[in-house]
């Protein structure tokens, strides 16, 4: 049987009651920790299935490892795009064919979890299901359809679990570093001092309720128009920039040595296409580091391509296709108020968090 972690008062932050939601809010505060990864001698012969699932506004992402000397070896791993918050801007509920696909990847989720005999389990639901009025029926349904014990998390605990997941690809530097998480339905921004010693301290951090999906969404337009296309584009990278505002006036200035790293489908994509991958490969994108400009141009060429054209590219698709633009256009915003030379893009991130907390929690 599946234990299913709930996480305590002190790692949730201040948490909220399931299904209560702070509507399109930006979330701040300075005062997250992060925990570390399991030492060497703390690991038996007789090693436990560990798993986290990561139910956010796009994705439906799943990982079962087990410890090991350095941290932990995958077993098996699941992820499928479900767009569960698709139409949650414009009705605040996740639609009835959002719940279907979600559940449908979830009972997936459910399968491997027992075919891997995982004993402990931590499963979260991100910013779609913070904002829908119905997030927390769609949380019961899932329970009782699949057995998945979902949490809603604050944003103050997506950013948490982004960072102990990541944090191991900060370049090496003395300077601060700010790490960021594009998701669906929310961009999490967490400054962190980290000099080699892990985990970082973090300083301070933002959740801003614009992701690929609830960005895409706000800005409805004429694909077929170029000059509607580059508009369009603008006006993403304004509502981006005001959400972002509030830390932008925090961060230190006049810095040489500042470092940059990201987590999302936005940067690995992206990286991709800097690499000219036939096909994504996440060997060759996981721990690398590409010049910002670089980005910043590949950004720009998305944003004034027709769809169809974007749907051609490889590593992009017709799955992604629509959503990529948001991407780039919050991508961009992050560059224009840290602006770093180089960027660390890890396809790591969430999951890896949770996974790391749980063998850190069991052990203890």
């Amino acid at each position: 049987m599946v234990q299913h972690s709930r996480p305590s008062p002190q790692q949730q932050g201040a948490s909220r009651p399931r299904g209560r939601v702070d509507k399109g809010k930006a979330h701040s505060n300075a005062a997250l920790s992060t925990s570390g990864s399991v030492p060497a001698s703390a690991l038996s012969r007789g090693r436990r299935a560990y798993a986290a699932i990561d139910l956010g506004t796009n994705n439906c992402r799943l990982l079962i490892a087990k410890p090991s000397a350095d941290g932990f070896v995958v077993v098996d791993a699941f992820s499928r795009i479900v767009r569960l918050g698709e139409g949650l801007a414009a009705t605040g509920r996740i639609s009835d064919a959002a719940v279907d696909r979600a559940i449908a990847a979830l009972a997936i989720c459910a399968d491997k979890l027992r075919r891997r005999h995982v004993t402990l389990a931590r499963s979260v639901a991100t910013e779609a299901c913070r904002r829908a009025s119905n997030g927390a029926d769609f949380i019961d349904r899932v329970y009782r359809e699949t057995g998945i014990a979902l949490d809603i998390i604050t944003a103050q605990e997506e950013a948490r679990l982004a960072v102990l997941g990541c944090h191991a690809l900060l370049e090496p530097g003395n300077g601060p570093a700010l790490i960021f998480d594009i998701g669906g339905g929310s961009t999490e921004l967490v400054l962190v001092e980290a000099d080699g010693r892990a985990p970082p301290r973090i300083v301070d951090w933002v959740s801003a309720p614009w992701g690929v999906v609830s960005l895409t969404e706000s800005e409805l337009f004429d694909h077929g128009d170029p000059a509607e296309r580059l508009a369009a584009y603008g006006r993403m990278r304004a509502r981006v920039a005001d959400a972002f505002a509030p830390l932008a006036s925090r961060l230190p200035r006049g810095l040489d040595d500042i470092r940059l790293l990201g987590t999302s489908g936005t940067v690995t994509t992206l990286a991709s296409l800097y690499l000219d991958l036939p096909r994504y490969d996440r060997q060759a994108i996981d721990g690398l580091i590409v010049p910002t400009g670089s980005m910043r141009d590949i950004s720009s060429r998305l944003a004034a391509m027709p769809l169809a054209e974007r749907q051609k590219l490889p590593c992009i698709g017709a799955e992604r296709a629509d959503l990529v633009v948001a991407g780039c256009a919050i991508l961009e915003s992050i560059l224009d108020i840290w602006p770093a030379q180089r960027l660390g893009v890890a396809d790591r991130g969430i999951r890896e968090g949770i996974l790391r907390g749980l063998m850190d929690r069991d052990r203890s």
